[in-house]
């Protein structure tokens, strides 16, 4: 089951529609008609405020979120709710879940299940906080009880980059008939659609700058030398002293030098095998 045209106006006739983000009576960043973060994306904390540049695209944009929430609200009152409907109340149960999200633990919905619908209906008023909800529940309580669905415009409200709305008077307001053409304009089904990541290429590898074949050389050229001092100091120890110059071919000079020879013969080997730097 799913909501009827008649219950998805009075739904958004309630809600009222705001095509940009807004703070509720208890102060939760909301959208459009009635979208809050909850429901999933977009959130509307992290939305640009105050009003879109083009409100006609701003008011569909309210709607194929709304069908989007919908379609979750609709589910989850079929979950809860284990005795058949009628239309009427199956919509008037949408509308409170929608504004509520208690349906699985609402008072109302254990009556309904036991089969006392009176008790159920009256139970629609037991959620009136703010107190301003509730000429809304006593609508909704009516669809419930009776089928009696209201009517009348849709507003649509002002805000500011606050989140403040301007309900001194709508801004404009929106027939039934206008209303059913935006739904019916808009897939109940369809996700809110965000644009895909633009798949990342491979990074070019940085490159230093490039070596001359000549500073190559040269460089092969001081570690050569710089091997050999190495070794000669190894073997060498000069005693201040005396002035004089002995030759201890094993001691901590010698492995120094030794070791150092080595690396440096490595790096010089790499460099003229790679040909590094070589243009």
């Amino acid at each position: 089951m799913r909501m009827s045209d008649r219950g998805l106006v009075a739904l958004i006739r309630h809600e009222g529609i705001v095509p940009g983000p807004y703070r509720d009576a208890k102060g939760i960043w909301t959208f459009g008609i009635g979208h809050t973060a909850a429901a999933g994306p977009p959130d509307p904390a992290r939305m640009p405020r105050g009003m879109p540049t083009d409100l006609e695209a701003g008011i569909r944009d309210a709607f194929r979120v709304f069908r989007t929430d919908l379609a979750h609200y609709e589910a989850e009152v079929r979950r809860a709710v284990t005795v058949p409907l009628a239309q009427h109340e199956f919509d008037a149960l949408v509308s409170f879940h929608y504004n509520t999200g208690s349906i699985a633990r609402a008072a109302l919905t254990r009556h309904l299940n036991a089969g006392n619908r009176a008790a159920a209906a009256e139970a629609f008023l037991h959620w009136l906080r703010p107190v301003v909800l509730k000429p809304r529940r006593e609508a909704e309580r009516d669809l419930f009880r009776h089928g009696r669905y209201p009517t009348g415009s849709i507003p649509v409200w002002s805000v500011d980059p606050a989140g403040r709305i301007d309900l001194a008077r709508p801004l404009r307001s929106l027939s039934e008939a206008q209303a059913l053409a935006l739904l019916t304009n808009t897939d109940r089904a369809a996700p809110v659609t965000h644009p895909a990541p633009t798949p990342s290429l491979p990074l070019p590898i940085q490159k230093g700058p490039a070596m001359t074949w000549t500073l190559t050389r040269g460089l092969v050229y001081l570690a050569c030398l710089a091997a050999s001092v190495l070794a000669l100091a190894g073997l060498a120890d000069f005693d201040s002293t005396s002035g004089t110059l002995d030759i201890r071919p094993f001691n901590l000079y010698a492995l120094t030098g030794t070791s150092g020879g080595i690396v440096a013969s490595t790096l010089a080997s790499l460099a003229l095998w790679h040909g590094w730097g070589r243009k």
